[in-house]
């Protein structure tokens, strides 16, 4: 387990001193792990290569759930971040755009009707709380849908949605009033280590910053960073496209997520949300889906097919939004913790950044500053890729 020198913060001592750390990556992670550390009183220095929130937590469809994960482990490990948003919103104290209300799907074909029967079966067995519905329930949970044929549908009554970037601002409202230091369009560009491979500064154009912890928690950056303290992160290429609509009246008053099945077999099944500025975003395929066309045409497409599902959108305008890479570790799953190579380092990267913050903020909080190794994390240790 990993130990700070003793003069270092120990939050058990009748009295502490200020530990001074540099988290890089100004995105959900980096905010809710800033955050959680300077409500304990450390010295946090939050910095970004361009402005918080711009990189891939601008992009998320920032839906919360633990429904299309896997195995039942890292399912529960989302289960117990989801279960914690609506306390950390309230510590937050500023409206973030949390709604709940859960997700609604359904499927056209038998064959996809029977593998979401198959999940939903399996979600069952781990306790969570998604049912098969008929025809007329999915009506009435949002009688704006125009489903078509069902062959079957399920409810997931505990999921949500929030906006990212709200969440960025207000962690950082909250650090900032706590004396935290932020620093925008700070690319960083070198780590100086001691003798034993203690990072002791990081180095930007903007100037140097002087730290006793480093958290590199910079998405698709985290590789680049981790590789110059010798740490190998390997992260897969995850682009995805989603579009916005200009600003509607409420159209989804039930249920704030809304998965629908592929129009034909040539497309992509579709998924839908509205802000609470009456804007809608629209995606489509799962997580693991590759898109890299931003298009206005492509974007009329999914409107286009959210349209088949949902008319009242018939008038809704397309709004392009660039593609977007998403975090996205090789094997899926995140990487949290301290790295053996560089022990004052800690890693903070996973493709499930929105449901995950919260949890990931208390957790890394408490291995940071108590020096403990908290085992929900095990499973997610960086040196599984050495």
């Amino acid at each position: 387990p990993f130990s700070f020198e003793t003069n270092l913060c120990n939050m058990t001592q009748e009295r502490h001193c200020q530990m001074n750390i540099v988290i890089v990556g100004a995105g959900i992670i980096g905010a809710s792990i800033a955050y959680r550390l300077a409500k304990r009183h450390a010295s946090v220095t939050l910095i970004d290569k361009s402005t918080p929130g711009s990189g891939a937590s601008s992009h998320s469809f920032a839906w919360i759930n633990a429904g299309a994960k896997s195995p039942s482990s890292y399912h529960d490990f989302n289960r117990r971040s989801l279960e914690m948003w609506e306390r950390f919103a309230r510590q937050l104290d500023a409206d973030v755009g949390l709604r709940w209300g859960g997700k609604i799907s359904w499927e056209c074909t038998p064959e996809r009707a029977q593998e979401l029967r198959k999940r939903v079966k399996q979600l069952q067995s781990w306790g969570y709380p998604t049912r098969l519905i008929d025809e007329a329930e999915l009506r009435g949970l949002e009688p704006g849908i125009e489903p078509g044929p069902v062959a079957a549908a399920e409810f997931s009554e505990i999921e949500g949605h929030v906006e990212p970037q709200k969440v960025v601002d207000a962690c950082i409202s909250q650090i900032t009033r706590l004396g935290a230091e932020v620093a925008s369009d700070t690319e960083v560009v070198h780590l100086t280590a001691d003798s034993n491979n203690r990072v002791r500064a990081v180095h930007t154009f903007n100037g140097e910053f002087q730290c006793d912890a480093v958290v590199l928690a910079a998405g698709l950056e985290v590789t680049r960073l981790a590789s110059m303290v010798g740490v190998h992160v390997p992260q897969e290429d995850s682009p995805g496209v989603v579009v916005r609509t200009d600003s509607r009246p409420k159209l989804l008053h039930s249920v704030p997520v809304v998965y629908t099945p592929p129009i034909d077999a040539h497309h992509q099944e579709v998924h839908l949300r509205q802000l609470a500025d009456g804007t809608l975003m629209i995606g489509e395929g799962s997580q693991e889906s590759l898109n890299l066309d931003d298009s206005q045409a492509h974007a009329d497409d999914l409107l286009d097919r959210a349209i088949h599902y949902l008319p009242a959108l018939a008038d809704a305008k397309a709004i392009p939004v660039p593609v977007g890479y998403r975090p996205m570790p090789l094997d899926g799953y995140p990487v949290l913790g301290f790295a053996r190579q560089a022990p004052n380092v800690y890693l903070a990267l996973t493709h499930s950044g929105v449901t995950l913050a919260p949890l990931i903020g208390q957790l890394a909080s408490i291995e940071i500053l108590d020096g403990v190794r908290v085992e929900a994390l095990d499973p997610y240790r960086p040196e599984r890729f050495v």
